[in-house]
């Protein structure tokens, strides 16, 4: 048995499992607010297109993707990033995927070198996938706090150089899983930088950048910080997108990485071995997703409604500021995370996940202690539900 597995944590979910354990909530019908699985309905032409490519199930998948899948990705990123068509090589840059999941976890097993002690450089709070493969991947995880004084976004400063010198992979979400922060090009171009001086390779988790506020101002990407600095080949940059959450499939179960050639060749090799290749019809029906906008453009509107209603039933008892991009709340508890999320759950059938359980203690504190992940899923009307129980639990803790 690998000894390794002895090292991983309880997933957030099994211990929200654990803290409700032996609760009868309120009779009040369920609403889950605790896990980021898109609710809206799944366009009509992506469910169409894989029901007329289901003939394919008769034929092996290759590992790389139908060359028609890697251009219309190719395509997307040049038109979402300004790319130039000649530095997006789709048989060179780009690999589909079985979701951004599965590949996150995948990559760390294909690039850490585990007999030099290395490190993996991750952002805390954090999506703990990044955690299991860096210790799956026998490296040791190393915790960048985030927190709202740095508008919870790493700082990289606070890296000390002998952790930089064993770094050999750093996992960067923007936005951010659960902030919804959004790093800018700058500091983008600052940890390539560092990915340059340091020799480390940065995988961007980008599964968020299509559901932001501001429709004008989408979230930059790392390959488009890479290019703007002269770094036309992407050398040590790796994204991660999925459809999941653009496109509402999370059971579609597709998405790409893309970025330096030489390391997307390796990654390949490994996925060859590892047999994570991408069924025909979801192939087919992905061409179609990245082919379109209106119905993202729709989704982020949704998102829009939801984010203006929960939030102005929820700021007179509960704070809470409005994301750059994402689908979650971030907000302070008045009383322990856990505390309140167990009380909720009893009291008003509402389920939320306490920030802890996303987050480690690391120098000293646990950036996650005392906050909640509200994943605004659901149609507006359970969100807004949701948000007038957490109003009234609130109101009763107060005077009760």
């Amino acid at each position: 048995m690998n000894p390794d597995l002895a090292k991983l944590q309880p997933y957030p979910f099994e211990k929200l499992a654990g803290l409700h354990a032996g609760i009868t909530p309120s009779a009040k019908p369920a609403i889950n607010l605790s896990i980021g699985e898109p609710q809206h309905s799944a366009p009509g032409f992506i469910i169409e297109e894989i029901i007329t490519h289901l003939h394919g199930v008769s034929r092996y998948p290759k590992t790389k993707g139908i060359p028609r899948l890697r251009e219309t990705i190719a395509a997307w990123l040049r038109r979402r990033y300004t790319l130039p068509v000649e530095k997006v090589d789709p048989e060179i840059h780009i690999l589909p995927v079985n979701g951004t999941r599965e590949a996150l976890f995948a990559f760390a097993q294909c690039i850490i070198d585990r007999h030099i002690n290395p490190v993996v450089i991750l952002p805390n709070p954090f999506y703990q996938i990044y955690e299991g493969a860096a210790l799956l991947a026998g490296a040791e995880p190393w915790f960048i706090n985030t927190s709202a004084g740095s508008n919870w976004l790493p700082d990289f400063d606070s890296v000390p150089a002998a952790v930089w010198n064993r770094c050999q992979l750093l996992y960067l979400c923007s936005p951010g899983n659960p902030s919804g922060a959004v790093m800018d090009i700058e500091s983008m171009i600052k940890l390539i930088r560092l990915a340059e001086k340091h020799d480390f390779i940065i995988a961007a988790d980008e599964c968020y950048s299509e559901i932001y506020l501001d429709e004008t101002s989408p979230p930059p990407g790392l390959l488009e910080a890479a290019h703007r600095m002269g770094n036309t080949d992407f050398q040590r940059c790796i994204i991660f997108h999925s459809l999941s959450k653009r496109s509402n499939v999370p059971g579609m179960r597709s998405g790409f990485v893309a970025g330096d050639a030489q390391i997307i060749s390796k990654f390949l090799l490994y996925r060859t071995y590892h047999g994570c290749t991408m069924p025909a019809y979801t192939q087919s029906a992905s061409i179609k997703a990245w082919e379109d906008e209106a119905h993202v453009r729709t989704n982020r509107q949704l998102y829009r409604e939801k984010f203006a209603a929960v939030i102005d039933i929820l700021n007179p008892v509960m704070p809470v500021d409005r994301p750059a991009a994402g689908f979650y709340l971030w907000p302070h508890t008045p009383v322990e995370d856990t505390r309140f999320a167990k009380e909720l759950y009893a009291r008003q059938n509402v389920t939320l996940l306490p920030g802890s359980y996303l987050s480690r203690l690391a120098h000293g504190y646990n950036p996650g202690q005392n906050r909640l992940r509200i994943a605004l899923v659901p149609e507006i009307d359970s969100c807004m539900e949701a948000a007038e129980r957490i109003r009234d639990y609130i109101n009763t803790m107060q005077t009760g």
